[in-house]
């Protein structure tokens, strides 16, 4: 039988409300009384109940999950980061797939039936009226990894992908590339939208002929499918900037199963710098979101929203930055 609160009120001779106050966060307690507590809850082997605190609390401590795109590797660093995080502050998360799904009715309908504290949209590609249906239904809401906004209509943490494509623009222009193309993902993802805009746009200011192509997803087979079907119709570009570093590495494998050298006949920049990036097989050149700190700033932003709803939508932007690896020519004089 599970060992009650009574039971341990009595070993340590306190009141049951003295045992539920120091098992309950900013509760305030006598330290000598909670040594007491906590001692004779250790001798007993009790283990205070979550649904019995947050009864009595009006917190679940749970933390809506929403994300969408499982089958890119990223995602996978993504969740073991975010899952980690949260434990490691108290909270449990409550994952939820939306496997493609673009209307928020349903999440929102399920994480309002369990209670949970906050909620975190995990994804870039969504538009900002996804998340901002979350805090419409009341709850305190965080868009990770979101589109830049100078007025947000809920908490966001994530990268300026406007910024990011001009920074493929000038990094491909540096090694001496003319002929650049962005190859970007879903053509109506938020992101891709953006990092071709900016890429776009900074190979205009740099001087560069541009084209651009998408995949019909965040994803190797769509990588490559893509740079299969460019390669049918002629020759490929001097270089292409990657809607992400997944597409880049289908993107790589169709080159090199056509007799293309990576770099040596065409460049390639990705954007993530996901684990996989790394591997010395790969070695893709990319640029650099530090998802740690998104992370982190995303925890941070839900924590504080569950403790204040009222809180105003507040923006944490991070910068980007590239990481040299093997897949485009080096900068002149290296």
């Amino acid at each position: 039988m599970a060992v009650t609160l009574r039971e341990v009120a009595e070993r340590a001779g306190v009141s049951r409300s003295a045992v539920s106050r120091a098992f309950t966060p900013g509760a305030s307690v006598a330290p000598a009384t909670r040594a007491r507590i906590e001692r004779a809850a250790a001798e007993l082997g009790y283990a205070p109940s979550a649904l019995a605190s947050a009864l009595s609390t009006g917190r679940t401590r749970l933390i809506g999950l929403v994300a969408t795109n499982f089958h890119n590797p990223v995602f996978l660093e993504v969740f073991d980061r975010f899952t980690r995080a949260l434990q490691e502050r108290g909270q449990r998360p409550l994952l939820v797939n939306l496997s493609g799904e673009t209307d928020p009715a349903a999440p929102v309908a399920l994480l309002r039936s369990y209670s949970v504290d906050a909620v975190i949209v995990a994804s870039s590609t969504l538009p900002p009226g996804f998340a901002a249906a979350f805090r419409a239904a009341g709850l305190p809401t965080v868009h990770s990894f979101g589109r830049r906004s100078a007025a947000p209509e809920v908490h966001l943490a994530g990268i300026d992908n406007v910024a990011c494509g001009r920074i493929a623009a000038r990094t491909l222009a540096a090694r001496g590339y003319r002929r650049v193309a962005f190859l970007g993902g879903p053509r109506a993802a938020t992101s891709t939208e953006d990092r071709g805009h900016g890429f776009l746009s900074g190979a205009a200011r740099q001087g560069l002929a541009a084209t651009t192509s998408f995949a019909a997803d965040y994803s190797f087979e769509a990588g490559r499918a893509e740079m299969r079907r460019l390669l049918a119709a002629g020759p490929p570009a001097e270089a292409y900037f990657c809607g992400d570093d997944v597409i880049a590495i289908g993107a790589m494998s169709a080159l090199r199963d056509a007799g293309l050298d990576v770099p040596g006949d065409v460049g390639l920049l990705g954007v993530n710098d996901m684990e996989m990036a790394g591997w010395p097989l790969i070695g893709l050149t990319t640029i650099r979101q530090p998802v740690p700190e998104i992370i982190a700033a995303s925890v941070d932003l839900a924590l504080a929203a569950a403790e204040d709803p009222a809180l105003p939508a507040e923006a944490r932007l991070f910068p980007c930055r590239i990481v040299e690896r093997a897949t485009l020519r080096p900068l002149p004089g290296r």
